[in-house]
């Protein structure tokens, strides 16, 4: 961050805090940005793109100038799904078209998008002209604006640009709203600090959510809520950066119809995942402090990804999976790192696998190995067995951080080949290879 440029994220009180504890504000705000950055990468775009804000003056300039309205008599069906593709200024501008457009407005399921109410100059994103704290009163007074005057519901509501944090009461009231009248799309992102900002237990309410994502809050408790009460529709759910209310509880998402489970960006919060959902087909775990992971029921998961997992203390994570009959991906296992249990029985280096280590469903595994280091190598062909059918396998050399004692150049030799491996496997993909001997052993 260069010297003197503005600091953006962070907000008074914690750069005074970190100036008396004599740390860099700018460090701070610079990973603020990467996670800022990174979090609005992965988001799914809204209905209406945000370039889109300009495209209806750009039509009007081309519009037919022999003064006949043709679009006002068409079926309001039409008309709503018109109104319903317009950024959210324009879409309330048609209601002053005539008297034929006020009710479509109110009866349109509208888009609402926080960046498109961003004052000129402003772009959506982390760039030289994203939103700063200046703009987020004029975006509070315009989003509670819209969310009084429509009646909803509301196709999509993806607010992104506000700094949250001091406007907690305006939040708990827009989440009552959209309780109230119905959102079938939610993204809420906070932009930091404080990066913990409280989420208001109202959301918990929103009973129409189908898919909602969540970045950078403190998620409210939830111990004690009668089982399939919150979110009896969502099928979607994605959080970056979110703490929950208690560190250590077992994490369980009593979701009744939840499809897809997204965590990212948990390193501050010990995570201890446990899955028994009838319903779930995909999890996905990035950047997270985990602890462990059991897979106790989950009779329609079909992938399952670990990716850049971190432990307390660097001690291994415990990855169990019971009953997952259609589990087809698997990625990525660390050799190393995760300390693999299937069926109640764990996978050892040096023992024999036992018909209740093996996981037929698997068609595609990837595992991260570290072939600079004695242990995370012989553990590799145990690994292996584990999973007799799967097709494509796809390995990541991890880096080496400090010497240790290398496999024995008779390893592979007397470890033979796996038979499973050779005769299923038709796709094998080879990342961050370095050439070391023992991953050369291997692959011969």
């Amino acid at each position: 961050m260069a010297e003197g440029a503005p600091i953006i994220y962070l907000d008074p009180a914690t750069v005074a805090e970190a100036r008396r504890r004599g740390d860099d504000p700018r460090k701070l705000e610079e990973y603020t940005k990467y996670v800022i950055t990174h979090i609005y990468r992965s988001l799914p775009g809204p209905p209406v793109p945000i370039a889109a804000a300009a495209a209806p003056r750009a039509a009007g300039a081309a519009a037919a100038s022999d003064g006949v309205d043709r679009i006002s008599p068409l079926p309001d069906a039409i008309l709503r799904n018109i109104v319903s593709r317009l950024p959210v200024k324009d879409a309330a501008r048609t209601a002053a078209l005539s008297h034929r457009w006020r009710p479509v407005w109110r009866s349109t399921p509208l888009v609402l998008v926080d960046a498109h109410l961003l004052p000129r100059g402003r772009s959506f994103g982390v760039s030289a002209s994203a939103p700063t704290r200046a703009d987020t009163p004029g975006i509070v007074a315009a989003v509670s604006r819209i969310l009084t005057a429509h009646p909803g519901p509301f196709r999509c509501v993806h607010l992104l640009c506000g700094f949250m944090g001091s406007y907690q009461a305006q939040l708990e009231h827009w989440l009552r709203f959209l309780a109230a009248k119905g959102v079938d799309d939610l993204i809420l992102v906070n932009r930091p600090w404080p990066f913990e900002a409280p989420l208001p237990a109202a959301i918990l309410r929103i009973s129409t959510l189908t898919r909602l994502y969540i970045g950078m809050w403190k998620f409210p408790d939830i111990a004690g809520l009668p089982t399939n009460t919150a979110f009896p529709n969502l099928r979607e759910l994605s959080i970056y950066a979110v703490a929950m209310e208690k560190e250590g509880r077992e994490v369980e998402f009593i979701i009744p119809v939840l499809e897809t489970l997204n965590i990212q960006g948990g390193k501050t919060q010990v995570l201890r995942l446990r899955l028994e959902h009838r319903t779930l087909r995909c999890v996905q775990i990035c950047s997270c402090s985990v602890e462990n992971l059991a897979v106790v029921d989950a009779p329609c998961l079909e992938r399952l990804v670990l990716y850049e997992s971190l432990s307390k203390d660097d001690s291994c994570i415990r990855v169990k999976i019971v009953h997952a009959p259609r589990l087809r991906l698997l990625g990525n296992l660390e050799t190393g790192f995760h300390m693999l249990e299937i069926h109640d029985t764990f996978v050892s280096a040096g023992i024999r696998s036992s018909p209740s280590a093996l996981f037929t469903s698997v068609k595609i595994l990837g595992l991260n190995v570290n072939f600079g280091v004695r242990h995370d190598a012989q553990m590799l062909p145990n690994f292996l067995k584990c999973f007799p059918n799967a097709e494509s396998l796809h390995i990541v050399c991890a880096k080496c951080s400090e010497a240790t004692s290398l496999v024995s150049p008779n390893f592979w030799d007397d470890t033979g080949p796996i038979e499973s491996i050779v005769s299923h496997v038709n796709v094998l993909t080879f990342r961050e290879f370095k050439g070391e001997a023992n991953a050369i052993s291997f692959l011969k």
